[in-house]
């Protein structure tokens, strides 16, 4: 069966998510795109996405009032609907986290989960990843160009002639003192500065303001979690309240946020909640 002509041409040239559906009434993808209409036409002139054309009866969307909101809503929607042909933002992760601690006045980098303690909200925490083993490795990969101590970074037991790495004259020696601890550390820091993980920079919650024309949405968000989203057009579309940490939305939302290229207001202390709460306005067609 093809693609519903009348669903087609009804897609609009803005930003938003776009649904496609089959039989069933859940949805085999979801996307999303600054131009609805061009990025669906593309997927129907794509080879390696003739299977899920194929099943494609229909195609439904909603509009956003910018590119943020598309990706907030798409992001959501995938995680709550599991679409049979997007593996991307499908599952939510146990978050694991590198933290530098203070031993004895020096750095000591220790892998920690996200339920150690509120990823996002705290300074001093350096990547994010799916396991403690690839953080582990992470800083393997790390250690070797920049001449960082395996010992020292708990990776592997010291005997008493340090490590494996001063034998092989991969690491300098901070760990038997031929090196100073505070060179070492200063490394450690440079190799890890690229993966710092920005702590929430408010005091509290914000509004993320995107406009198109006389349209305006609000999306609120605290300590890089997404609490929804108030809108100046009616017909809401459900969002659920992100009450833990989550990786797409962080992603989502730090380089916007952290090079201030977004508009964002400050919400006062003890603020009513957005009204109504967790919601994403479907415009007028």
């Amino acid at each position: 069966m093809p693609i519903d002509p009348a669903s087609l041409s009804a897609l609009p040239r803005s930003a938003g998510v776009y649904l496609f559906k089959g039989d069933g009434s859940l949805p085999l993808y979801i996307g999303k795109s600054i131009d609805i209409r061009s990025r669906v036409l593309a997927h129907l002139r794509a080879e390696d996405e003739a299977e899920m054309m194929s099943q494609t009866h229909r195609v439904e969307f909603i509009q956003t009032a910018g590119e943020i909101g598309a990706l907030l809503l798409e992001s959501h929607l995938i995680k709550q609907l599991s679409p049979l042909f997007n593996i991307r933002l499908r599952r939510v992760r146990n978050l694991c986290s590198i933290q530098l601690s203070q031993a004895s006045e020096h750095l000591q980098p220790e892998v920690v989960t996200g339920k150690d303690l509120g990823v996002g909200e705290v300074d001093g925490l350096y990547g994010l990843f799916g396991s403690v083993r690839a953080a582990q490795n992470k800083l393997r990969e790390l250690a070797d160009p920049h001449r960082l101590c395996l010992g020292l970074l708990g990776l592997e037991k010291m005997g008493a002639r340090g490590c494996f790495g001063l034998q092989v004259k991969s690491c300098l020696g901070a760990c038997v003192g031929r090196e100073e601890r505070s060179a070492h550390d200063a490394r450690l820091l440079s190799a890890l500065a690229d993966l710092k993980v920005h702590a929430w920079p408010f005091a509290g919650a914000i509004d993320l303001i995107e406009t198109q024309g006389d349209w305006t949405q609000q999306h609120r968000i605290q300590n890089w979690r997404y609490l929804g989203t108030s809108c100046s057009k009616s017909s809401a579309y459900p969002v659920n309240v992100q009450k833990s940490f989550d990786l797409d939305t962080y992603k989502i939302l730090v380089k916007p946020i952290m090079m201030g290229t977004a508009q964002v207001a400050h919400v006062a202390h003890g603020a009513n909640p957005i009204e109504p709460v967790g919601v994403y306005a479907r415009p007028s067609q």
